[in-house]
């Protein structure tokens, strides 16, 4: 059945039909592709020109504009009483700046914290935020007035010196840039994010930048480098310190540069013997509290290790004071390289120098941002003499009718007193006197106290001040160097009241660009030691004094039954430490890496440092100065298997291991040593038999090889060494008894591998078994290490040399029970031994002269 339409609802449809086809008759059919381009480019330009980005005249964005002149509007000049925060914003609101009212209060905020501007152009009272990234107080509480530097930046806008627009209502206007005598833009650098660009400029110190504004006026062909010798680089409200000058001189050459900034640190002793990192300075920009969580974050995931505590007791009277507090023992400088890298106390600084030149952004050097900043101020005093001149003729205009009328004072009054009103009255005097307009008001609304002779010698005298003051405009008009000396004079005396000394220490010369962490590490030698446990430390060489032969020695640790000291070498702190494992594995890492502990304290597990197993255990080591890749090794293992190979195969070895040799069933890896080509290689038994063989014999092998035979053992014989042979040195040899020897290079023959070698010496019961044998040089020294951890430290030239079959002489007494567990060798300073023999060498000389000019002289007196 069908259903009948209602004629309200046909009447209803047409009505819509029709309103449907009016609207479409207006709608502009556009692509929305150019409709989109278009609307997005009005926007940025509007966002960069109008929000983002500074101009480069007065240094300043409209909103840090805008509420700097509805300050002045209001009169909150710094002399004036604090004014509540919301009034000020609500004016910046209500008749410049249509937009939130956060970002004006934010905007305001930032103008008054003393960690954010280089200097001030807001005074506040009350709560502004704080360095730990605290929120300031709500703008109902906070007070602000501007700060008396920030009434340089409108010294004589009322002087007609810069263009006012209307504001975004036509119902006022706003200055389109300030006057702006101090150079803002160089002194508190900006910050701003626009649409595909952005600005990132530096604070710099006031009086370097005056001093090198006063050059580049007298100098305008200047280069960069000639005004950097004045501007030495930013300096930041939060100082810090600047490492390298290349990121400085780049970004003042290009205008974009990169620069890294560090925190200032200092290294305290705490009450508990412990070493503490203090923070002193932050770098720009980072917040206190997250880098104290940042720090505490990276402790508890173990990327900085040895920080016991870290705390922070700043204050307003101490300011910044975060310390990290160390374990007893730590290496402060690793700690401290751990910090640079993982954490913002060392950050990079972006220096993008964006400003808008003529409403148009452009990327600016030095020299062009001093330039634009003295062309400003060249045409602001050119525009304020100007207008004092115009005023300066207009007073003296009228000071001339004024002496005219006293000169004719009678008859001035006959035809005021004659005179229907005034109008007939000013007429009068314009014709008779031949006055202006202006002058004849003057003269009518002159009161009578001007009529009297002191008046007219004050009217004169002005007249002669105004007549000095119009030739001095006039003059300054007609010369634009003397403006150019008024702009000098003018920064003088800004950096004369406002000047302050550099924060931001700049450290490096100008290509220093990177800090070379191991330039921070102190180079010393050090004795490491590494127990049977796999702990391990290092303890400064000079703290074991040098004793007799046949000392008992002093602790070196603290022995607990089987676990006792096993391995003890001496290394620079900035050697390479080359450590190998029971199962062919090597590692390596610097020997600084080693945490530094006292002599009697334990160590620090290695496991904690290297990738090692739970059942692995380190059998051999070395070390190096510098990493040569091509440098040969050359190892050796319990059943006399030796290899050679090329350091460059554990380039990758560091910490997490790599697999260096191939061992067959129950054998190990016992001695490793770096070898120069044609070097002697000398493999040492337990049974007393020596095998020399020179490296050019054995071939080079890749990692993965097993190595071929070097010794042939007799039964139950094992290698107990293997070292490289230099010149000049000789064998030395230690027994589990504390029985040593020294021996000759020279009394073992070069012989092919595979060979049984020579006897060197033969081990009984009263020497025990060979435990060490290393190469040592004469005026080297050696340690000794026992299983009850005492340590002797004796010159090497001190062991007699002997022959092969000498059992050998005391060189350690030894406690009940206790074993000789390492040999270590510490090098000569040859350095020094070289200096000493030069004294020797000029002392000779000196004595040999003074003997020859005494006879000399004597023969001559008998001569006579």
């Amino acid at each position: 059945m069908a259903v009948k339409k209602n004629n309200n609802d046909n009447t209803e449809e047409r009505k819509y039909s029709t309103l449907t086809k009016d609207i479409l008759k207006r709608v502009d059919h556009i692509s929305i592709e150019n409709e989109l381009k278009e609307s997005y480019l009005n926007y940025a330009m509007s966002v960069i020109v109008s929000r983002a980005l500074p101009d480069v005249r007065d240094g300043l964005k409209p909103v840090h504009r805008r509420i700097l002149y509805a300050m002045y509007d209001a009169n909150l000049t710094h002399d004036k009483p604090y004014k509540k925060s919301a009034a000020t914003v609500g004016e910046v609101l209500a008749r410049y700046h249509p937009h939130g009212d956060a970002a004006v209060y934010g905007t305001m905020v930032r103008m008054a914290q003393d960690f954010s501007m280089r200097y001030l152009l807001v005074d506040g009272q009350g709560n502004f935020g704080s360095v730990d990234d605290d929120p300031p107080a709500a703008m109902r509480y906070t007070e602000a007035r501007m700060t008396k530097f920030a009434e340089e930046m409108l010294n004589d806008i009322e002087k007609e010196t810069v263009k006012f627009v209307p504001n975004f209502d036509d119902s006022r206007t706003e200055p389109s840039v300030l006057p702006a005598t101090v150079p803002q833009l160089l002194v508190n650098g900006s910050m701003g994010i626009a649409i595909g660009m952005a600005t990132n400029m530096p604070p710099h110190n006031l009086k370097e930048v005056v001093n090198a504004i006063v050059y580049y006026i007298d100098h305008q062909d200047a280069e960069i480098k000639d005004l950097m010798r004045y501007i030495q680089g930013p300096d930041f409200p939060t100082a810090g310190i600047i490492y390298g000058k290349e990121g400085i001189k780049e970004a003042y050459t290009t205008g974009k540069g990169r620069i890294k900034l560090r925190a200032r640190l200092e290294i305290e002793e705490t009450k508990k013997d412990r070493e503490a990192i203090v923070v002193k300075e932050l770098p720009y920009g980072v917040v206190k509290t997250n880098l104290h969580e940042k720090i505490a974050e990276l402790v508890k995931q173990g990327k900085i290790e040895g920080v016991a505590d870290i705390r922070d007791e700043s204050s307003n009277r101490s300011g910044i004071r975060l310390i990290i507090e160390l374990k007893k023992g730590v290496a402060t400088q690793i700690v401290l390289n751990q910090l640079w890298k993982h954490t913002d106390l060392e950050i990079t600084f972006g220096i993008i120098n964006l400003a808008l030149v003529n409403g148009e952004p452009k990327v600016l050097n030095l020299k062009e941002l001093i330039k634009y900043f003295v062309d400003h101020r060249v045409e602001v005093i050119t525009k304020r003499t100007e207008y004092d001149l115009n005023q300066a003729k207009a007073k003296a205009h009228i000071l001339e009718g004024l002496l005219i009328a006293q000169a004719n004072i009678e008859e001035v009054i006959r035809i005021i007193r004659q005179s229907e009103n005034t109008e007939a009255a000013r007429n009068t005097l314009m014709s008779k006197f031949k006055l202006s307009e202006k002058q004849a008001q003057a003269i009518l609304d002159m009161p009578l106290k001007r009529l009297t002779a002191l008046e007219k010698l004050k009217i004169e005298q002005e007249l002669q001040q105004l007549r000095e003051f119009i030739a001095y405009c006039e003059d300054l008009l007609a010369h634009p160097e003397k403006i150019l000396a008024v702009i000098k004079d003018e920064l003088k005396n800004i950096a004369e009241k406002y000047g302050d000394d550099r924060r931001s220490e700049i450290i490096g010369k100008t290509n220093d660009t990177e800090i070379d962490e191991e330039d921070l590490i102190h180079d010393e030698d050090v004795a490491v030691s590494i127990t049977t446990q796999g702990f391990i430390k290092r303890v400064p060489a000079s703290s074991y004094r040098t004793q007799g032969r046949g000392g008992v020695g002093v602790q070196g640790g603290k022995s607990q039954g089987e676990h006792y000291i096993e391995h003890l070498f001496v290394a620079s702190t900035k050697d390479y430490l080359f450590i190998f494992t029971d199962r062919g594995k090597a590692f390596w890492m610097k020997v600084h890496e080693i945490p530094a502990l006292t002599k009697t304290s334990q160590g620090k597990s290695i496991k904690f440092i290297l990738n090692l197993a739970p059942d692995e255990k380190i059998t051999s080591y070395f070390t190096v100065s510098d990493f040569n890749p091509k440098q040969s090794i050359i190892m050796v293992t319990k059943m006399g298997t030796i290899k050679k190979m090329e350091l460059k195969h554990l380039e990758n070895a560091k910490k997490r291991g790599i697999l260096a040799l191939t061992l067959e069933n129950n054998d190990e890896l016992i001695g490793v040593s770096a070898v120069e080509s044609g070097d002697d290689f000398i493999m040492t038994t337990a049974s007393g038999l020596a095998l020399r063989i020179n490296e050019q014999k054995v071939r080079n092998m890749g990692r993965a090889a097993a190595g071929v035979k070097g010794i042939t053992l007799d039964d139950n014989d094992i290698c107990v060494s293997g070292n490289g042979i230099h010149k000049g040195e000789s064998l030395i040899v230690i027994t589990e008894n504390g029985i040593g020897k020294r021996l000759s290079s020279k009394q073992f023959n070069a012989k092919g591998r595979g060979g049984k070698g020579q006897i060197y010496i033969k081990p009984d019961n009263k020497t025990g078994n060979v435990v060490s044998v290393k190469t040592v040089g004469d005026k080297d020294e050696i340690m000794v290490v026992t299983t009850d951890d005492m340590t002797i430290k004796i010159k090497a030239d001190s062991i007699p040399e002997l022959g092969r079959n000498a059992k050998g002489v005391k060189i350690v007494n030894i406690s009940d029970g206790a074993k000789v567990s390492d040999l270590a060798v510490v090098p000569a300073d040859t350095e020094k031994i070289k200096i000493n023999k030069q004294k020797i060498i000029l002392l000779s000389l000196y004595f040999l002269i003074r003997a020859f000019l005494y006879f000399t002289i004597t023969l001559k007196s008998k001569n006579k």
